[in-house]
């Protein structure tokens, strides 16, 4: 004998059915603290708010980043000769 049983109900009535907390207030103000936080953290989406977080503050000048990055390409180019970094091969 197979028996089924439809039951047609929302799940606030199944909830108090079964005698478990209502947490949708609670699930509310999480949502409210969660929204309140990522309009804050926009604001660091800002590019210059970007570049001055992510680069020490002794890379900040344009000028000093260029040459650092120069200085790495030139050490990887006598690396790549034989050389090594930092010090002029014998072919020079």
């Amino acid at each position: 004998m197979k028996v089924t049983v439809d039951i047609d109900c929302s799940p606030e009535e199944l909830r108090t059915f079964f005698g478990l907390p209502d947490v949708q207030p609670m699930q509310q103000a999480m949502m409210k603290e969660i929204e309140d936080r990522m309009k804050a953290n926009l604001a660091a989406m800002d590019p210059e708010t970007m570049v001055n977080t992510w680069l020490p503050q002794g890379m900040q000048n344009w000028d000093q980043m260029q040459k650092a990055f120069w200085g790495q390409f030139n050490a990887a180019g006598q690396a790549g000769q034989g050389g090594k970094p930092g010090k002029k091969s014998d072919k020079d």
